[in-house]
């Protein structure tokens, strides 16, 4: 294994084989009413299913616990006690964890799907690719100010989610550990689209930061048109892992590929920049595959998304340039400079966001994001979505096959506010994974995915992971033991 894939396993969420498990947190919290409201697709005994209103299921608008404090715990308190250890083979206590496995995690992609069923409905290409670009940037939107990292998912470890109300079903499984791989698929319940793809995050230590490539094609087939699109998310890099306060920005360029008319998206997630000038920007254009641009796209990933056509905007900048338009406002309050006892020169300071995007007159809204909960900040600020991840409907759990992550006991513990089972459930259980690899290397077996096989992408031809079917069947008589 390389230093890049250690660390990867010791600082973001996809541990070593190594670790301990000798951080212990205990924060035993009184757990609050867990309402039942997961989908499935089958009935359970009467009274178990959650209350539903006008039809429609209600989900919790709460976790059971509050988040742990993590005020008590630094990551400075812990490599003091390591001076001599090399970074990467230090595990991150459980307090900086969220109650989610990575896969629930990009379940969160589906938020907004609102977008693809919009752009299935449109009838010109144009509008359909600003959907796609939209729905592209709000697959990014819920990790604003999303500092804590996933639990890893376990090899074979599965995720479904069956959202009536929003109209997709969705899956995903852990099918490679080293590298961490993880393979999802959604589709439409009125079959309007099939969204797919993999994902293994290439990661870098810049000693005050992670950088997180993410490798892996994204998939998005409307069914109607017959058009599939295909891109690769920014990067997204988390500061002041060491020292200071956490903070989270997105970087890089998206490009989005219409593969039945050579139209294509391109945007720029803009890096922070000096005094935070260009904090959370996102611009780009469309154009067809002659290079002409057809419409501008700009905003915030963490606000809203505008777009406008070329003359419009061109128009506008040359009269901004000349000083014919008046300042553009302040955001009210953004977040402040990091209250860090840290040197200056060892902490990056979280940059202000200097301004609300401005809208262009003639621009048309494509996307805003939704707005968190009032109890957000106790909740590992979450989404309202987010909030309903792992929930588990009373009789759910025999309807999931053993694998699913709502099943697994650290998540489970953490999510109750119970930090020191989750802690001792998370190194039985990557003792049991170690375990379990040293008897199919001892009997020459490799390990067999599920759900999801490796292959090529339909559309790119790169390495992908493909969806096998049958999983809403419920077969679930071979799946692997692993919690």
């Amino acid at each position: 294994m390389n230093g890049e894939e250690e660390f990867f396993d010791a600082v973001t969420g996809f541990d070593s084989d190594n670790s301990t498990g000798d951080f212990s947190e205990t924060n035993k919290i009184s757990g609050m009413i867990d309402l039942d409201t997961s989908k499935n697709t089958r009935s359970g005994k009467s009274g178990e299913r959650p209350s539903q209103e006008n039809g429609i299921q209600k989900h919790r608008t709460a976790l059971p616990a509050p988040m742990f404090t993590r005020s008590n715990f630094s990551v400075w308190s812990i490599l003091k006690k390591c001076i001599g250890l090399e970074l990467s083979k230090i595990t991150m206590p459980i307090a900086f964890n969220e109650p989610l496995s990575f896969l629930q995690r990009i379940t969160e992609y589906m938020e907004h799907v609102y977008l693809i069923h919009k752009a299935s409905s449109q009838t010109q290409t144009l509008e359909r690719m600003q959907s796609v670009a939209a729905f592209a940037v709000s697959a990014v939107a819920s990790q604003w100010e999303r500092t804590g990292k996933p639990f890893n998912p376990l090899l074979g470890e599965t995720y479904e989610l069956i959202r009536e109300d929003l109209g997709f079903r969705f899956i995903s499984e852990q099918v490679s550990h080293h590298p961490p791989i993880s393979a999802f698929y959604s589709e439409g319940l009125d079959q309007d689209f099939m969204f797919h793809g993999s994902i293994y995050p290439k990661l870098k230590f810049w000693g005050k930061s992670v950088e997180a490539e993410p490798r892996g094609t994204i998939t998005l087939e409307l069914l109607k048109h017959n058009e599939a699109y295909t891109w690769t998310n920014p990067t997204c890099c988390v500061h002041n892992v060491i020292l200071g306060q956490l903070w989270i920005e997105q970087y890089g360029i998206v490009e989005i590929l219409n593969h039945r008319t050579g139209d294509k998206c391109i945007l720029h997630f803009k890096p922070c920049g000096l005094f935070g000038k260009e904090l959370h920007r996102v611009e780009g254009y469309i154009q067809d595959k002659n290079r002409k641009k057809l419409f501008i796209i700009y905003g915030k990933w963490t606000e809203c998304l505008w777009g406008i056509d070329p003359a419009s905007y061109e128009s506008f900048k040359k009269h901004e340039r000349r000083g014919d338009h008046p300042r553009k406002a302040k955001m009210d309050d953004g977040p402040g400079r990091a209250n860090s006892d840290v040197p200056g020169d060892m902490a990056d300071d979280v940059p202000e966001a200097q301004e609300t995007v401005q809208v262009i007159p003639g621009s048309k809204l494509l996307w805003r994001i939704n707005s968190r909960p009032p109890n957000s900040a106790q909740m590992y600020n979450f989404t309202s979505f987010t909030v309903s991840l792992n929930e588990l409907a009373s009789g759910m759990e025999k309807t999931l096959p053993p694998t699913d992550c709502r099943l697994r006991p650290d998540i489970r513990g953490m999510e109750n506010g119970n930090m020191d089972l989750a802690s001792q459930e998370k190194e039985r259980l990557e003792e049991k994974q170690r375990e379990a690899r040293k008897e199919r290397a001892k009997e020459e077996a490799e390990w067999r995915t599920r759900w999801f096989y490796p292959g090529a992408n339909p559309y790119t031809g790169t390495p992908d992971w493909l969806y096998a079917g049958d999983y809403f069947e419920r077969n679930f008589s071979d799946c692997p033991d692993i919690y």
